[in-house]
């Protein structure tokens, strides 16, 4: 049984520990946010490329993260529920996007979709814009973060009682009913967890963007513009304004996410988003 002191001991490491790596999370954020100032990031709200950015970045995450869902969520799935010959290998595939270097992505995936080629020229003649365009930006965006889709959709699944699912079919549901009124509902938090996460990771993304979608210009779905991703934007205001001009920028961008972040938090805890069951913390 622990004395008071070890208690009190024990209790004062976790403390600094956790609120060292919380430091290292703030305190960087802060300084760029002092830097910046508040006039610097109203001039950045009010930067009209900027915006159009910001609009595009969250536009084309969107649908990144659509699609990952998509195709992230029944993988997972699979994972979860299924042995089969390999399993261990496309589990490693699934991981294997977040271990590469994202400038590597970028390149991987010129190669693959470059205009001489088999995948590329499909893509032409489905009218879909990859180099310097809005189906550039998606294909990174899903590769570097559809991983995390799949992975916390596999651990939401796996935490689904097969019991209940059974029960469920023994009521007379099919297996189609049963992942639709019970395995889906009751993943369904893990499954937004990994949305969000891909979410962030795309936004944040910018060395495949650099190779592969690097000046958007407007066709494939995006009608604004000529633009940019916000991160490879905030990139050239830094290589151009120096770390004055980047720095309100980058605020801002960080204020959006935020935004974003804490709003979820709310559905959550407000059980204003069913999926997400609210409840406390």
């Amino acid at each position: 049984m622990e004395t008071g002191a070890r208690t009190l001991a024990r209790r004062a490491l976790v403390g600094l520990l956790s609120a060292s790596l919380l430091g290292l999370f703030v305190l960087p954020l802060v300084a760029l946010f002092v830097y910046a100032g508040a006039g610097g990031i109203v001039t950045a709200a009010r930067n009209v490329g900027f915006r159009v950015a910001i609009e595009f970045t969250l536009y084309s995450s969107a649908i990144a993260v659509g699609l990952g869902v998509l195709t992230g969520v029944p993988l997972g799935y699979v994972l979860a529920r299924y042995r089969f010959p390999g399993r261990s290998v496309v589990s490693s595939i699934v991981l294997l996007p977040v271990a590469i270097p994202h400038l590597v992505v970028g390149l991987a995936l010129l190669i693959l979709f470059a205009p001489t080629g088999p995948v590329g020229r499909l893509a032409a003649a489905l009218g879909i814009p990859i180099f310097d365009g809005l189906g550039g930006v998606v294909l990174v965006m899903l590769y570097v973060g559809g991983s995390y889709v799949v992975f916390t959709s596999e651990l939401a699944f796996r935490s689904v009682s097969e019991g209940v699912v059974e029960a469920a079919r023994s009521l007379g549901a099919s297996p189609t009913e049963a992942f639709v009124t019970v395995s889906l509902p009751a993943a369904a938090r893990g499954i937004v967890t990994g949305a969000l996460l891909m979410w962030a990771r795309g936004v944040s993304e910018v060395g495949g963007f650099l190779i592969l979608a690097y000046a958007i210009t407007p066709g494939g779905g995006w009608t604004g513009p000529p633009t940019s991703t916000a991160s490879v934007y905030i990139d050239n205001l830094y290589g151009i304004e120096g770390l004055a001009g980047a720095a309100s920028a980058a605020a801002l961008l960080v204020l959006v996410a935020l935004a974003i972040f804490l709003g979820v938090r709310w559905l959550d805890r407000s059980g204003s988003f069913p999926l997400l069951g609210g409840g406390p913390p």
